[in-house]
């Protein structure tokens, strides 16, 4: 059995989000599975909002599920979290293992609200043991809006398609000026500099960014200073949800 939202499914049932995309033989006979799916959808809208509305101010990390507790980033992402706790921040990750388990570690032990968006997936991914508050999604496109909507800025560690779909998204949302003053902070100088290099070769060349759309981002490999970028105090907006210096968020 698997937790999905408030449900426990088999395990053997195709997620949510490949019923969604799927179209199948019953409904190719029937006109309403679509329209009454919208409820689901609407629902877990609902649930995240309810769970997430009074986090605080937070950063939302994103890495890979694959790193090991023996490799470099993961310490790192232990210092990055709790460097956010230290200035007064919650973390929010996809609270699974990797990277996401080490932020949500640094950030608990070291006093602030860990906060855990986890997604139903064919392999059961469970919430990390270091999540103090969790949500389980069954939509992708749901727990991407919690990602954006309750943070501050990203902080992106190395990672592979999912982290490349979630940097990708974040800069298109800055770009189109749907997020506004969000800092996008890439984490592993080595990591990124190739496709940074492409980007302002092969893609600005052929005219598909503007030179400024590389200002987007920044590079770091110091935690400290990734939790300095992504907290930066932002000219002209009224925060209602600042901390106070050397306050952390208080746990629900």
């Amino acid at each position: 059995m698997r937790r999905a939202g408030r449900l426990v499914v088999p395990k053997g049932q195709a997620p949510a989000d490949r019923v969604l995309l799927e179209r199948s033989a019953i409904e190719e006979l029937s006109h309403h599975a679509d329209p009454w799916r919208v409820l689901r959808i609407l629902s877990e809208f609902v649930e995240g909002f309810d769970a997430l509305n009074n986090v605080g101010p937070a950063v939302t990390v994103f890495g890979s599920a694959r790193t090991q507790a023996s490799e470099s980033y993961y310490a790192d992402g232990v210092a990055l979290g709790a460097a956010l706790a230290r200035r007064g921040f919650a973390v929010i990750t996809g609270g699974g293992p990797g990277i996401m388990e080490a932020v949500n570690r640094g950030c608990q032990e070291a006093g602030g609200l860990s906060v855990g968006c986890n997604i139903e997936l064919p392999n059961e991914q469970s919430l990390n043991e270091y999540v103090d508050l969790g949500v389980e999604f069954r939509y992708f496109f749901v727990r991407k809006n919690m990602f954006v909507k309750y943070a501050r800025g990203f902080v992106i560690f190395p990672g592979g398609y999912g982290t490349l779909d979630e940097l990708f998204e974040s800069l298109t949302l800055a770009q189109t000026g749907k997020i506004e003053h969000f800092p996008i902070v890439l984490f592993g100088t080595r990591y990124w500099k190739g496709l940074l290099d492409w980007l302002g070769d092969e893609v600005l060349r052929s005219g598909g960014i503007d030179r400024e759309d590389l200002d987007l981002v920044t590079v770091t490999d110091d935690p400290e200073e990734a939790a300095a970028m992504a907290t930066r105090p932002i000219p002209g907006m009224v925060d209602d949800f600042a901390p106070r210096d050397g306050e952390a968020p208080s746990q629900h």
